[in-house]
């Protein structure tokens, strides 16, 4: 059997048909596109598919139609007129540096002029732009194709420069402001981007702009439904079964709970991250691949700045209109952490949305990138605070062991940061990193326990006061029966009541109690 090939870091259409690499069918999506509206806009997170798609219609424009043969749209009944695209690409340069956007522009304009053979009469960008349009309508007798990915690259990452920002701001505000003025020469436009920010113009001044990024029609656009996965990458999950010697619908589960998860809108499918999958299946291992492509640093800061409690964002809450656009100085991170994919749709009722945590991968990424501002002694994991020890313990059913290491790590914290939501985050931290199932105020028949821990072998139910007494702490899981709920699991029950103090700056005392499980 020939082995397949893997399209990682592949983002052009053409390359991964004529090359033979896998490609999990979206073409259904390119007239619903075309015939949605003049401009679109789609915000997914980073290396979701955004670039891929944009390539899509790059080729079905160009009416490469031999690209689609045996795809959904070669059986559809779809014009294939090729048309002038101009692809404006952000994605390559480097926008922390001053001239970095108009380094940019400058190339790509450049590159269609000499296409066109267009003399350049136009100082500005905007004006530039305008030429190059208004002439390949001319001398083509059809109206271009504007494809724009990732707009707001030139934004991201540079929120620490303000004047940088503001420049950046304007230079896209003037040339996207393009596309209003010259709305009867475009034949279709559509634009892709992280984050849609509110004060670009393409977003106030375009007012026949859709925005399609919490559509029911699109939601399943980017990104693949676990229908997808198991009919495209067969071989991939066969290999991955025999390296963890596990079975094929084990480590569909697995994948599950690595990278599926996100949904875009309440009416799609729950979505795996295609990035992660491909990684996965060509290496033959679940490793955190999208997030070990880099964090964002301005998302950390923000969320330390606004003094979040982090297990709180597993249960976030906002409105619809609230997550359709970011402010560079908004005090609430949650709906950039959703734009971003860092939060997803648990559940929506109305306009009113319950977010959560997509998966293990990002749950757990996030933990590892949130820990040292929090803690800046455990920038080592495996250093004297060991995480890995950590881990350990807690497999090993020693609640002293972990419970001792947890107090010496706090201890070391400079004084300034001990506070009760400090401990709530850090507890929550190292939990998480641990890479147990742990589960924040978990509710049971007669009220919500702090946390709940299960391992392979054990569960461990915690109960945390802050100036209170562990004996308190421990009192209340008995009294509210918080165990009762594991009753009928086999594995052995930690009970654990600690107290967090401000006197003692710390974790001042805990009480273990266990119910071990007999036959």
């Amino acid at each position: 059997m020939k082995k397949p090939k893997y399209p990682i870091g592949i983002q052009t259409f053409s390359k991964i048909i004529e090359g033979g690499f896998v490609y999990v069918d979206k073409t259904r999506y390119i007239p619903m596109l075309v015939d949605g509206g003049q401009y679109l806009f789609l915000s997914r997170p980073r290396r979701f598919g955004k670039s891929l798609l944009l390539s899509m219609l790059h080729s079905y424009f160009n009416g490469d139609r031999h690209l689609f043969k045996g795809l959904e749209i070669d059986s559809m009944d779809v014009d294939w007129t090729p048309r002038p695209v101009i692809h404006i690409d952000l994605n390559a340069e480097n926008y922390m540096v001053d001239n970095g956007l108009e380094l940019i522009l400058d190339r790509i304009l450049r590159e269609y002029e000499t296409k066109y053979e267009i003399i350049e009469k136009e100082i500005s960008f905007s004006g530039r732009f305008i030429h190059l349009i208004r002439t390949i309508k001319e001398r083509t007798g059809h109206r271009p194709v504007i494809l724009v990915d990732e707009y707001d690259k030139p934004l991201l990452g540079i929120e620490d420069n303000p004047e940088l920002f503001a420049k950046n701001q304007s230079i896209l505000k003037s040339f996207f402001g393009v596309l209003k003025s010259m709305d009867s020469y475009i034949r279709f436009a559509m634009l892709t981007g992280v984050a849609r920010f509110n004060k670009v113009s393409i977003f106030s001044d375009l007012n026949n702009l859709r925005d399609i990024s919490l559509s029911d029609e699109f939601a399943d656009i980017c990104g693949w439904t676990q229908e997808e996965l198991i009919s495209n990458f067969p071989e991939g999950i066969e290999n991955l079964a025999k390296r963890l010697e596990v079975s094929r619908e084990e480590v569909v589960e697995r994948m599950k709970v690595y990278y599926d998860g996100y949904l875009f809108s309440p009416g799609g499918s729950r979505l795996y991250n295609p990035f992660s999958v491909l990684n996965a299946v060509a290496d033959g291992r679940l490793g955190r691949y999208w997030f070990q492509t880099g964090t964002p640093t301005f998302l950390v800061k923000r969320i330390k700045k606004a003094r979040i409690l982090l297990p709180s964002l597993n249960n976030a809450r906002s409105l619809r209109a609230d997550l359709e656009t970011v402010g560079i100085d908004d005090a609430n991170p949650i709906p950039l952490l959703f734009q971003t994919g860092y939060l997803t749709i648990k559940k929506a009722s109305g306009d009113r949305y319950e977010l959560q945590f997509p998966n293990k991968e990002v749950e757990t990424g996030f933990a590892e990138q949130l820990l040292p501002l929090y803690a800046p002694q455990m920038k080592d994991l495996n250093g004297e605070f060991s995480l890995w020890e950590f881990q350990d313990e807690l497999a090993d059913g020693n609640p002293e062991a972990f419970m001792t290491r947890l107090q010496t790590m706090i201890k070391a914290v400079p004084y300034e940061q001990h506070n009760e939501k400090f401990y709530q985050n850090i507890v929550y931290l190292l939990f998480t990193l641990s890479g147990a199932d742990s589960r924040v105020e978990e509710h049971t028949s007669k009220g919500r326990a702090d946390l709940v821990v299960r391992t392979e072998r054990y569960i461990y139910v915690f109960e945390f006061k802050y100036n209170g007494s562990a004996e308190e702490a421990i009192r209340q899981i008995r009294d509210r029966d918080y165990p009762g709920k594991f009753r009928l699991d086999p594995r052995p029950v930690f009970l654990i009541g600690a107290n967090f103090s401000e006197k003692d700056r710390g974790l001042e005392k805990w009480i273990i109690e266990s119910e071990i499980k007999r036959g």
